[in-house]
């Protein structure tokens, strides 16, 4: 199973994000401490997990892709036989919450149509937390709230929007749950009316 990060895709289970690397879902895990740095992630990392759900053992193969536009060209090489991805974007990062359906939705729907989209909040820790909210209202702005992401996530057609946090691992299991999830007992596809005259 795969995961990619502004994209993070899971495949067997595919992951999407552009966070920066100390915040990304996906290498959350297997830190205890995070810089308090902002790293920018120019390469594509692919990790192995396992997890125990629902009384079974899944292996996960996480494919951490760079978001950064000169990687426009090569992030779609990653996708063949991605099964999910994992859409992420920061509740205090407006820019990356608009690039989820200006960027991201259309370049997924371009080469995976039919994949399954979780989006998801990440940065949960920070939403108000002083320093981002000083920084947001100087620039006019406020934090992504949880009605926002719902309402992007029916946009977009994801699956499901949770939201989490890398720092605390608050709300961290259940993304890669519901990624699993949503492999495993997959939600049945709407037919299309037609009509045929004879």
């Amino acid at each position: 199973m795969c995961l990619q990060c502004e994209l993070f895709a899971l495949r067997s289970a595919n992951l999407l994000t552009h966070s920066p690397t100390h915040q990304s879902p996906i290498t959350a895990p297997r830190r205890r401490v995070l810089s308090h740095h902002y790293l920018l992630n120019y390469r594509f990392d692919n990790y192995s997990a396992q997890m125990n759900l629902d009384g079974n053992i899944v292996n996960l193969g996480l494919w951490d892709t760079a978001g950064q536009e000169d990687y426009d060209r090569l992030r779609p090489l990653s996708y063949p036989q991605t099964d999910v991805f994992i859409l992420c974007f920061s509740v205090v990062s407006p820019v990356s919450f608009d690039n989820v359906a200006s960027k991201w939705i259309p370049e997924i729907r371009q080469h995976c149509p039919d994949a399954p989209v979780i989006l998801v909040g990440t940065k949960l820790d920070l939403r108000d937390e002083p320093e981002p909210m000083r920084v947001l209202q100087a620039e006019g702005k406020t934090p992504i709230s949880k009605t926002q992401g719902l309402k992007m996530a029916q946009k977009i057609k994801a699956v499901k929007y949770l939201e989490c946090s890398a720092l605390t691992q608050l709300g961290l299991k259940q993304v890669f749950e519901d990624a699993v999830r949503s492999i495993l007992n997959p939600k049945p596809q709407k037919k299309k009316k037609s009509c045929n005259i004879m």
